[in-house]
């Protein structure tokens, strides 16, 4: 599995914790085989278990997001200018999670510009170009004006 699966992973298990009761359950069972063998036929996303190195990432995105999600989300109410947060596309706010908690609190091992081109290329998977171009901006925006 590479860090660009891993991270779409974090990613789509960041998304779903905003419809799960048991937010840590969530993130353990997509560190299990048995979730990777159920799926393995349907999404390609989805058709080997992460080794432990990727296993470690999802889990320290996944659970860091967690942590930090009302600081994420105030970030992403910030710069989504002319936007309420509650209008964003959740797959959008899951992806905009995931590179703002890289960029702050992984900066030495995911620099910025790796996380913002990353979150492009997962937001090209789900959403239009005009929702990818504004995902683009929040996070450029973001870091220009947050990350010194």
């Amino acid at each position: 599995m590479t860090r660009i699966t891993a991270r779409e992973i974090a990613v789509i298990t960041v998304y779903e914790m905003d419809y799960s009761d048991s937010r840590e359950d969530l993130i353990a069972e997509r560190l299990e085989s048995a979730f990777y063998e159920r799926l393995r036929g349907e999404d390609e996303l989805f058709a080997a278990p992460p080794d432990p190195k990727q296993a470690e990432y999802i889990r320290r995105v996944t659970e860091g997001v967690l942590l930090h999600l009302p600081e994420l989300d105030a970030y992403i109410d910030k710069y989504a200018v002319g936007w309420k947060f509650s209008r964003l596309a959740r797959i959008s706010v899951a992806i905009m999670r995931v590179a703002m908690f890289e960029t702050l609190y992984m900066s030495a091992e995911v620099p910025a510009a790796a996380a913002i081109n990353a979150a492009v290329e997962i937001s090209k998977k789900y959403e239009t170009s005009e929702t990818t171009a504004f995902v683009n901006g929040v996070l450029g925006t973001f870091v220009r004006s947050e990350i010194r």
